[in-house]
């Protein structure tokens, strides 16, 4: 999970990408506090509230791996 208001977080972002370019995803989890909620409620974050930035995130991020599986099966 990232969290856009430490520079560190950034600075993580960058060696990973730096080292793994074709591991990293562009999709990035931001830190956000109705994720951290849904476990005491007892549901994944995207049934937990399917509008709250991270919620987008994780979804985004099942598109870009997908889509990433395609290719590479494609090959």
């Amino acid at each position: 999970m990232f969290d856009k208001r430490t520079s560190l977080s950034e600075q993580v972002a960058q060696e990973v990408r730096a080292h793994f370019p074709d591991k990293v995803y562009e999709t990035v989890i931001p830190r956000n506090v109705r994720i951290s909620e849904a476990p005491s409620h007892g549901l994944p974050a995207i049934i937990y509230d399917q509008n709250a930035a991270g919620s987008k995130a994780y979804i985004n991020l099942a598109k870009e791996m997908i889509e990433r599986e395609r290719l590479l099966n494609a090959a």
